[in-house]
């Protein structure tokens, strides 16, 4: 088997990295993969997050800049 380095986008996250990365606790983590609100990959009865995946639920979840 050759040994293959992932891109930092295609790294795959659990949900206790999930909440470190968005400074969330891991249930609250856990609850937004369940829900379907970060995309998720499964393997097996195990759930993952890819980076892009996670930077994308943070772009599509910001809040409008106000004007001053």
């Amino acid at each position: 088997m050759e040994n293959t380095v992932l891109r930092d986008d295609e790294q795959l996250l659990n949900a206790t990295d999930v909440a470190h990365f968005l400074n969330i606790s891991r249930a609250m983590a856990y609850r937004l993969m369940q829900h379907g609100k970060i995309r998720t990959v499964s393997i097996g009865t195990a759930k993952r997050v890819r980076t892009k995946d996670l930077r994308n639920f943070v772009e599509n979840n910001l809040s409008p800049m106000s004007e001053v």
